[in-house]
């Protein structure tokens, strides 16, 4: 059987800061139509940073789920930018921490059933402070936790962010 998608038509529905949405009308492998409703994301990055068997996690408000999330720092791309440098930038920005020795661990699909968001993921070791400053509109302060600590809040449900739990599991564990 052949898995593919042709598309037929593409129509923008919204256009906004963060994403862009697209209705498309496909004909599936078998022939037959149907659609596909498109978000359009530029990427991101998230980092695990280690500092003395601690992990640097952040604690902001995400406005979608009306609460305070305890997460892995990262941040959006620009389009077109390097993912290694804003994955160097998002670090300094959200914990003020910068990093000597930096680890590739690949990249994650989001949700690849609505959306192309693409996150690429780094290991960030060897960190020396030099002073935080956070994005225009972003409330975020960042705290050190062993790791044992952090798996548990993993396990006990405390941790509950898809790109956190991703990266821990494939930093921790690589």
């Amino acid at each position: 059987m052949e898995f593919k998608e042709k598309t037929l038509n593409s129509q923008i529905v919204f256009s906004g800061k963060v994403v862009k949405v697209f209705k498309d009308d496909i004909e599936l492998s078998d022939g037959a139509k149907a659609f596909r409703e498109v978000v359009k994301h530029s990427g991101g990055v998230v980092i695990l940073a280690i500092k003395d068997e601690k992990i640097i996690l952040v604690k902001q408000f995400r406005y979608p789920m009306k609460e305070v999330l305890l997460e892995l720092p990262a941040g959006k791309l620009e389009y077109g930018e390097d993912p290694f440098e804003a994955a160097k930038r998002e670090l300094e920005e959200e914990t003020g921490y910068c990093a000597e020795k930096w680890t590739d661990l690949g990249f994650v699909y989001t949700s690849p059933g609505y959306s192309d968001e693409k996150l690429y993921l780094y290991k960030a070791e060897n960190l020396h402070y030099t002073c935080c400053h956070p994005d225009e509109g972003e409330i975020i302060q960042s705290f050190e936790y062993p790791i044992k600590e952090v798996i548990k809040m993993v396990n006990n449900g405390e941790i509950n962010d898809a790109k956190t739990l991703c990266l821990l599991l494939r930093g921790l564990y690589d």
